[in-house]
Formats: C-alpha cells, structure tokens, sequence
C-alpha cells in the first residue's frame, strides 16, 4: 500500500469515519447461530519487489511460484471447515504481468482443489491508462485465462468467461485522485467484459478508500461515472442484484491493540505484524458484513499478498497455522458454522441469499457461477471417499 504521512492517514481517515460512527450506533449483532464465511483475496504476483527495485527477476518468480505449490497443500490440509473444505486463497493474478509457465504451475495448483484464478490489474501507474487499452487488457488475459489454463467460470446460459477483480494499487475506477488507474469508466468496462464482483476494498488509509464501508452492495452511480462504487444499493433477502459488478468489501474498522492499547485501522489485511487471530476474527465478526435479512451468514473477506518476500513466514507460518486450529476446532465444537471459500464461492452464496435460499450456506458454492474446470479434490467427503 506504500508508506503514507501520520497527517495523510488522518486525511484519508476523514472520508470513512463518518459512516465507521452511525455503523456503531446503528448495526446490531446477531445473537443466534452464526455462520462465518471466510475468503481470502490474494493479490498473487510473483515478481513483486520493494524499492529500489521494481520487479523481481522470472527466475525468483519461478521459485516462489515452485515453493508456493510444494508447500501450501502440506500446510492447509489439515485444516479443514464445516463442510470439509481445507482454506483456500483466491489467486488474483497481474493481467500486466502474465507469464504462461508460471500461471500453468498455479492453474493445476488450483485444479487440484487448493483455490482459484481471479484477475488482478495493475495500470496507470507512471501515466494514466485508458478505457480502450483497459477493455483490451481485461478482455485478453480473460480468454487466456478461460482457455489456454481452464480458470474462471461460466454463468448458465452464457458462453462469455465470468470473473472476479481486484485492483492494484486500490484505485479501482480512478478513486485515488487520478494515481494508478486514470480510468474513470473501469467499472463500467469490467461489467462489459464479464466481471461479475469487485473485491478491492477496503483500501484504508489509501486515499482510495470510498465512504460505503463493511458492505456488499450494488454500485448506485452509472458505471461509467468516476467511483461509482462510492454509493451503493445494500444486497438483501428477496432482492436478487442486476447491477454488475457487485462491490464485496472486507471488514474496515477502528481498533485497540490488547497488549499496547494502541488504536489502530483493521483493514483486514494479512501480513507481517497483521497476522490473524482471535482478537482480529472478533474485530472481522464485529463488522457484520451481511445480506440484509439473513445476518446470521456473517462475511469476512480478508486480502494479502501472497508471494511478498517479507509475509513469506505469515503466509505459512505458525501464527496463521494457530488461527486455523482455532477457528477449525471453535466449528467443530459448534461455536459457529465455518466455510473457507473462494470469491467466486462467498459470491454464489451471497446470491443465494438475496433470492431467498437459507440453510446451510455451504450448499450454494455454486449457485449461479460454476467453474470451466472442476478441481480433482475439492472436499474431505470426497478424499474418504476415494
């Protein structure tokens, strides 16, 4: 997110905290059963670097891709939800960045059950992009995606390849005062060439950061109009959306260190020092982002970056390893309902309940958008069964 002035943080701060104080006054939390639906948005880039350098070299990106692939199976396998899924990351990938070889390795990575391909974009950074170059972009990397790797999915009916999308840098439809985008119609183009949700936000302290917090909701501005995800229409029982893409945010709120005391921004970001745990989960349950008429199916979308040299040790080390045992084992005692998904997943189920479905959220991972390729090993049931 880069380093930003304690006097920018406050700035940026000013645009959300209004809605943070009448979300505190005004949003209950559920008393009944609950059910936590957890995914993980990774902002996969294997040749991510910090300054100085710019971009790691093709060979250092093989080898995180070659260690990421031989070492998340063993790790995430024994941690598995109320439906026997083991946690998965959905895997942004940089349309700017691809490389056939490396995103083939994380494509059978991902056809062998351990997450899915999304896509991620990067533009506008040393002067501003496009909306035809944009559309070119995300229209190529989609069809390469769909048809040389099997990832993305298909809506019934349709034959157009369906995806999710995060920005890089957050600037999603030019929100960050014209920086890393310059494309005031993004969401417009991303409607147009099958984006189906958007799960950048929140991007706090980033001046990015829209005012609409802890929410999934339909964006209410026309399309083409600069942040139109600015306002928006909440998602809600017996309201099906028809407004794509929707706007799928992760927990955004104003905390307190146990230890130090310190206030701080839970932005729901994995990384060195952020690291998950029980505190934070009570902090994610808190937000209660929800479909409106069924609070008991609680959200909780959290983001990293996966393959960042310096999060190497959080993305599978013992700290993240304690929060799964945890959270696994609370479900197991019947604290509450635990589904690892994907985006595509916590998507299919969030429609499922704007329509009406309720039970068990876990019965609708592919309710209207369903994979090109169906991974091998997708649930315990199916590993005993084999």
């Amino acid at each position: 997110m880069g380093d930003i002035s304690l006097w920018q943080k406050l700035r940026n701060c000013g645009v959300w905290l209004p809605s943070y104080g009448w979300q505190r006054l005004t949003r209950r939390s559920w008393d009944g059963p609950t059910h936590l639906i957890i995914a993980l948005a990774d902002h996969f880039e294997p040749s991510i670097a910090h300054p100085p350098a710019r971009f790691a070299s093709r060979a250092e990106g093989q080898r995180r891709v070659a260690w990421w692939c031989n070492q998340y199976p063993g790790f995430a396998d024994p941690f598995r939800d109320s439906d026997g899924f083991p946690f998965r990351h959905t895997y942004f990938w940089p349309a700017e960045q691809y490389d056939r070889e490396l995103l083939k390795a994380v494509a059978m990575h991902c056809h062998e059950g351990w997450g899915e391909i999304e896509i991620h974009l990067h533009h506008g950074v040393e002067s501003p992009d496009n909306s035809r170059n944009t559309r070119k972009v995300l229209s190529e990397f989609r069809d390469r995606l769909a048809g040389d790797h099997g990832c993305l999915s298909f809506q019934d009916g349709s034959s157009m390849p369906r995806y999710a999308f995060v920005h890089g840098n957050f600037a999603l439809a030019n929100s960050a005062g014209g920086r890393n985008c310059g494309v005031d119609d993004e969401l417009q183009i991303l409607a147009e060439t099958g984006c189906y949700a958007d799960l950048t936000l929140p991007s706090a302290p980033n001046r990015s950061q829209v005012s609409k917090i802890n929410s999934l909701y339909e964006c209410q501005r026309t399309l083409n109009h600069r942040a139109a995800h600015a306002t928006g229409r909440d998602l809600r029982t017996g309201s099906p959306p028809t407004r794509f893409p929707l706007i799928f945010q992760g927990p955004l709120l104003l905390a307190k260190e146990p230890e130090t005391g310190r206030i701080y921004i839970e932005n729901s970001a994995v990384a060195k020092g952020m690291e998950p745990n029980r505190h934070r989960l009570a902090l994610w349950r808190r937000a209660n982002i929800a479909v409106q008429g069924r609070p008991e199916w609680i959200f909780i979308k959290l983001h990293c970056h996966g393959l960042d040299p310096n999060d190497r040790d959080v993305m599978m080390g013992e700290k993240l390893q304690a929060f799964l045992r945890f959270t696994t084992e609370a479900a197991c005692n019947g604290e509450f309902g635990l589904h690892f998904v994907t985006a595509r997943e916590m998507v299919n189920i969030a429609l499922a309940s704007c329509e009406g479905c309720s039970g068990q959220p876990g019965d609708y991972r592919d309710y209207r958008f369903r994979l090109i390729t169906t991974p091998k090993r997708a649930s315990l049931a199916e590993r005993v069964r084999g």
